[in-house]
C-alpha cells in the first residue's frame, strides 16, 4: 500500500510538470536564471578560497638577522620563531633560513645576464643578511606573529606583503556576504515562482481536490503530488544550472590558465571537478527544498490544516 501511494504521488507530480508546460517552462527558466547568478558567486568564492590558502601556503614575512649574529644566535631564532604560537595555537608553517649565499644567489637570478656585476660581494665581501623566510598557519595571524617576532633578539627588520594578504581576505569575505546575500534573493524568488506555478495547477484542479476531500481523503493525500511536482522543477532546474555552470566555469577558466597573466603571478585555479560534489549538494537541496515550500505555501489557501 506504501509502494502504490508513493508511485501515486510520483507519477501525479510528473503528469502535473508536463501537464502545464507553459507555467513549468517559465518556472524553470526564472529558476535557472536566478541559480547560475548564484553558481557564479558560488564558484568565485571557492576560488578566492583556494587562492588565499595558495598564498597561506608561500606568503609570510621574512625576518632579517642583525650581521653581528654568531651561528647558535641564528639557529636558536629559528627554533623560537618556530615555536610562535597565538592565542595557545600554532602560528608559524615553517621558518627556512636563508643564508647570505643564498641571498647573493637571489640577487644574482635578478640580475640575469648582469649578475657579474655582484662578484665583487662574493666570500668575505657578502654585504647581505642572514634571515628566515616564515610562512603562517593562517595568514590573518600576520600582525600578531610580526610582533613576536620583532620582540626577539637578533632581529633587524621584517618585511612582508600585508597589503596584498589584506586585500584577498577582504576580498574573500566580501564574496561570501555577496553569495549569501544572493543565496537569500534566489530563495525567495523561486519559492514565490515555484508557489503561483502550482497555484495554477491546484486551481485548475480545485473541483477534483474537493471531491477528494469530500470523499474522505486526507490534506497531506491531495498535498503529496503537489509538492513532488514543485521538487521535481527544483531538480530540472539544478540540473540545467549545473551543466551551464559546468560549461562556462571550464571555457573561462581554460582561458585564464593559459593567460600570460595567470603565469606570471602563479596562481592556479580549482577544477570543476573539486567543486562538483559540493555544488550538487547545494544545489539539489536548493532545488528540492524550494520546491516543497514554494508548493507547500500554494496549497494553503485550498488546504485548511
Amino acid at each position: 500500500m506504501k509502494y502504490s501511494r508513493f508511485g501515486y504521488f510520483i507519477g501525479e507530480g510528473f503528469r502535473n510538470v508536463f501537464k502545464n508546460k507553459k507555467s513549468t517552462g517559465a518556472s524553470l527558466m526564472i529558476m535557472c536564471a536566478t541559480m547560475i547568478i548564484f553558481g557564479v558567486f558560488l564558484v568565485l568564492g571557492e576560488n578566492i578560497n583556494h587562492i588565499v590558502k595558495e598564498v597561506e601556503s608561500v606568503q609570510g614575512m621574512q625576518v632579517f638577522l642583525n650581521k653581528d649574529a654568531t651561528e647558535e644566535q641564528i639557529v636558536e631564532l629559528g627554533d623560537k620563531i618556530r615555536e610562535i604560537k597565538i592565542d595557545g595555537v600554532p602560528a608559524v608553517n615553517q621558518a627556512i633560513r636563508k643564508t647570505k649565499d643564498d641571498a647573493l644567489t637571489t640577487m644574482k637570478e635578478r640580475f640575469k645576464e648582469k649578475q657579474d656585476l655582484l662578484a665583487t660581494f662574493e666570500g668575505d665581501n657578502n654585504i647581505f643578511s642572514e634571515s628566515y623566510v616564515v610562512t603562517l598557519t593562517d595568514l590573518k595571524l600576520s600582525p600578531k606573529v610580526q610582533e613576536e617576532i620583532s620582540k626577539m633578539e637578533n632581529v633587524k627588520r621584517i618585511t612582508s606583503r600585508d597589503q596584498t594578504v589584506t586585500t584577498l581576505i577582504n576580498l574573500a569575505n566580501g564574496i561570501k556576504i555577496v553569495t549569501g546575500a544572493i543565496l537569500v534573493l534566489l530563495i525567495f524568488i523561486s519559492m514565490f515562482i515555484i508557489a503561483n506555478t502550482i497555484k495554477l495547477t491546484v486551481h485548475a484542479r480545485r473541483k477534483e481536490i474537493s471531491i477528494m476531500k469530500y470523499v474522505g481523503a486526507t490534506n497531506n493525500f491531495i498535498r503529496w503530488p503537489f509538492i513532488v511536482e514543485g521538487m521535481i522543477i527544483g531538480i530540472f532546474a539544478s540540473a540545467i544550472s549545473i551543466l551551464i555552470i559546468g560549461l562556462l566555469y571550464n571555457m573561462i577558466a581554460d582561458n585564464l590558465v593559459n593567460s600570460d597573466i595567470m603565469r606570471l603571478i602563479n596562481i592556479s585555479l580549482l577544477p570543476f571537478g573539486e567543486m562538483f560534489n559540493y555544488i550538487l549538494v547545494t544545489y539539489v537541496g536548493l532545488g528540492i527544498g524550494i520546491g516543497a515550500i514554494g508548493s507547500i505555501i500554494s496549497m494553503r489557501k485550498y488546504l485548511k490544516v
